[in-house]
């Protein structure tokens, strides 16, 4: 196996033996066979649509299967059997549609030719031969512009995907994410035409990322300002974990009455501002972080888990009885709930003993989504003009297991008390329950949601940027990243596409990175690798 997808892979290089996510090599090879039978059908998806044919199944089936090979999403081996002979069915499929329609089928690429095998060795085989190593190019350079493309690809997939589950779509991200792919099976493309194309999935992002905020807020309002208690109820217990708002609302429909309390993990922890799922008098808290304790966090819960989407480490054999998957998740060893009956979830929750007793803990405050943030930018103006807040920081992005991890929250720490933190995504949970005190009212510290809500965030950006009549380079605004898997790729990328520039990167650059194409985001977007939180800040406010 090669795979370089996440920020923790092996000596920052690739991981080549077994992932550092406990993704096996044949679960490897399985997910690299997939995404060369997506470049496939996605060649015949571009040809598809020069003659007005657009198919539903198959845009569908492209995002839920790239999303499907993220960093921690699926690591069954018999769901990505599944997943590649559907999508060569849907390959031929749709050949003979453009041929009756008199469009071009002669593709001579292997991704658009091949046949699984008949047995699951046979096709753990087939994927040993077509994955990163395999690159239609010999340049280093093109290489990485491949891979940038197609881990920002698989981004982009993972939040139209959470956009469809709640009707929101726009056939010009799937048009993109055909082009995208199929682009990865050209030779002759160029070191410029692949920016240009890395740049447009950037912009593609914000409109999938787009789609997903207008999913969200239509469904259940626009977050507000909620205080979300870090302690228990006595009682039973669900454990929500992932960034499915719809399983959510599913899960706390379908406990109405059943006296279980419901509590948020991880990217969940957001939800708890959108006023329709506030409604329900037994979603109660949030327990646990997000990477630094999960398993530990897993393993002493009391109640039944489900696992909406990724950012999950593997469950251990001795507590994964009690834990489900909905969606594309999926563990072997592990129930999968494929339909919106929650039943079981619910059954395993009844016969855990639950919390004997209410435990009492801090508090944190969410739903400083774009609509909250902008209700008072006049506030923020203001303080701003009067030299009450000096500068902001977005410290954002994803956690992880990786030592280096503790400068976000050193960083955050440190921050002077005359400036504001934003935050969003899973990275935030170093630091989300430090108390920053407020400026004039203002809190120091504002979640602005999960890693999607990194549009909440552009948004309250340009808003700002529109106020003060500057750039957005311009403002008091310094971005300190964190990443770990491909959604954090996708929104880099939209960031870049934007123009923003000055992001400083942790807690290392990307192993896919070239030196050259490294050179270029350098010089263009200023692009820099965190050093120290002192260092940092002394450069960012000096």
């Amino acid at each position: 196996m090669f795979c370089n997808q996440c920020e923790q892979t092996a000596q920052g290089i690739g991981c080549s033996v077994r992932g550092v996510c406990g993704k096996s090599p044949e679960v490897a090879a399985l997910h690299d066979l997939l995404i060369h039978s997506l470049k496939g059908l996605s060649l015949y998806g571009v040809e598809a649509r020069k003659y007005g044919i657009l198919d539903e199944e198959v845009n569908r089936f492209t995002v839920e299967a790239a999303f499907a090979t993220l960093t921690n999403v699926n690591f069954d081996p018999s769901r990505f059997v599944k997943f590649t002979r559907q999508s060569i069915e849907m390959r031929d499929t749709l050949k003979a549609r453009i041929k009756a329609a008199g469009g071009r089928i002669d593709f001579t690429e292997d991704a658009a030719t091949w046949t699984p095998a008949l047995t699951l060795d046979a096709m753990i085989k087939q994927g040993e031969s077509v994955g990163l190593k395999a690159d239609v190019s010999d340049n280093p350079d093109i290489q990485s512009l491949h891979q940038i493309l197609l881990f920002g690809v698989k981004g982009v997939s993972a939040y139209a995907d959470h956009a469809l589950l709640l009707g929101q779509k726009d056939d010009s991200v799937f048009a993109f994410i055909h082009e995208a792919l199929a682009a990865t099976l050209n030779p002759d493309l160029t070191v410029n035409e692949l920016v240009a194309l890395v740049l447009e999935c950037g912009k593609t992002n914000l409109r999938a990322m787009e789609l997903l905020d207008a999913a969200n807020t239509g469904a259940y309002g626009h977050p507000v300002p909620t205080t979300v208690p870090l302690g228990v109820k006595k009682g039973k217990a669900i454990l929500v974990s992932g960034h499915d708002l719809k399983d959510l609302e599913a899960i706390l429909k379908q406990t109405e009455g059943k006296g279980i309390y419901v509590y948020t993990h991880g990217e969940m922890l957001p939800t708890h501002g959108y006023p329709r799922l506030k409604e329900h008098s037994h979603f109660y808290g949030h327990y646990g972080t997000a990477w630094q304790n999960q398993r530990r966090e897993f393993a002493a819960f009391p109640g039944a888990i489900l696992m909406t989407t990724n950012c999950i480490q593997q469950p251990l054999d001795s507590y994964k009885n009690k834990i489900f998957t909905t969606g594309l998740v999926g563990y072997p060893g592990v129930q999968h709930i494929s339909s919106s009956d929650f039943t079981p979830v619910i059954e395993k929750a009844l016969e855990m003993p639950g919390f004997p007793e209410d435990q009492s803990g801090k508090s944190v405050t969410v739903g400083f989504g774009h609509n909250a943030v902008l209700n008072v930018a006049g506030d923020v103006v203001n303080a701003v003009k009067n030299k009450a807040i000096h500068h902001f920081f977005l410290v954002a992005g994803c956690d992880g297991a990786k030592a280096g991890r503790n400068y976000y929250t050193e960083f955050v720490e440190k921050v002077p008390a005359d400036c504001v933190v934003l935050t969003l995504a899973c990275g935030k949970f170093r630091f989300f329950d430090k108390d920053l005190g407020n400026i004039g009212g203002i809190p120091r510290l504002l979640d602005v949601g999960q890693c999607n809500d990194a549009y909440s965030a552009i948004q309250i950006v340009l808003a700002l940027a529109k106020a003060f009549d500057v750039g957005v380079n311009e403002l008091p605004l310094s971005l300190v990243l964190s990443w770990y898997e491909q959604k954090a790729v996708a929104i880099l990328l939209t960031l870049l596409y934007l123009g923003v520039k000055n992001i400083r990167l942790g807690p290392s650059l990307p192993a896919f990175i070239t030196p050259n194409i490294l050179k270029t985001l350098v010089s263009t977007f200023n692009i820099m690798p965190i050093t120290t939180p002192n260092e940092d800040l002394k450069a960012i406010l000096d």
